[in-house]
């Protein structure tokens, strides 16, 4: 079986999570390496993917003062074969500072598992303060974005619009409510290698019923031509909101996207 066959799903699943969270050096010659470091806590993860790799690698553990902690204790994978490193490349892990340029492989491979590997590096799941299940995922790399709302609109029929955040740049995406549900329920399914904290997070998340005293989710509704045609020719926000029977707000963004296209 060749190294990184993303069409397996735990080769899948480890390589979104090296995209996300691995950092690859190259060194003259034959020199580089691949480390990941996580919290010690999620060790487990790291010893997984020291089994699949065919090639020799070392599991290291550190403790040193952070902004959150003047003892963290994190635990650290390390992978050196140049056949290895070469392979990572090609399939799309850049060497050096990769946030905004990695992109979702360009060969076949196991789309829900590889997403999985995404949120547990760089998502979460689990409930808001109130109290609501969600997913989420914060990214700087548009490609990731982009192919998420693409795969949970035609995978799910999730409807997600993205943009990057104005303060930092980066795109903060919330599967929340009954998305949030269907999104861990079908990212972590039975069996499937992941973070153990964040599955056992997406099954309280996909166990979820909204509460008999919340008001039912609101039926998406969506934009014809027509409306767009009367939005765009409008010089009144609120008179043209009661004409279409829509929001303000929901008025004033549809048109900021209509002429941004």
């Amino acid at each position: 079986m060749t190294f990184m066959d993303l069409e397996v799903p735990r080769w899948a699943y480890m390589f979104g999570f090296l995209q996300a969270d691995g950092h690859l050096s190259a060194g003259a010659g034959r020199r580089g390496k691949l480390q990941v470091e996580i919290s010690h806590r999620d060790i487990d993860i790291l010893r997984a993917f020291q089994e699949l790799c065919p090639y020799k690698s070392t599991l290291s553990e550190r403790t040193r003062a952070t902004n959150f902690s003047e003892k963290h204790r994190s635990a650290i994978w390390t992978l050196c074969s140049l056949e290895a490193r070469n392979r990572l490349i090609e399939l799309g892990i850049p060497c050096g500072k990769k946030s905004t340029r990695i992109a979702p492989p360009r060969v076949p491979f196991s789309r829900r598992d590889y997403l999985r590997g995404i949120i547990d590096a760089d998502g979460a799941v689990g409930f808001t303060a109130d109290g609501l299940p969600f997913v989420s995922l914060a990214t700087t790399s548009t490609a990731i974005a982009t192919y998420l709302c693409r795969y949970t609109k035609l995978t799910l029929g999730i409807h997600k619009l993205t943009s990057r955040n104005a303060r930092d740049g980066a795109y903060n995406l919330i599967y929340l409510r009954e998305t949030g549900v269907s999104l861990a329920d079908h990212l972590y399914y039975r069996g499937c290698l992941a973070l153990e904290r964040k599955r056992s997070a997406a099954e309280q998340v996909a166990a979820w019923v909204r509460p008999s005293h919340m008001s039912p989710p609101r039926q998406r509704r969506s934009w014809t031509q027509w409306e767009d045609q009367i939005l765009l020719a409008a010089t009144s926000l609120p008179g043209v909101a009661e004409q279409l029977g829509r929001s303000v707000q929901a008025c004033q963004l549809r048109r900021m996207r209509l002429r941004r296209k």
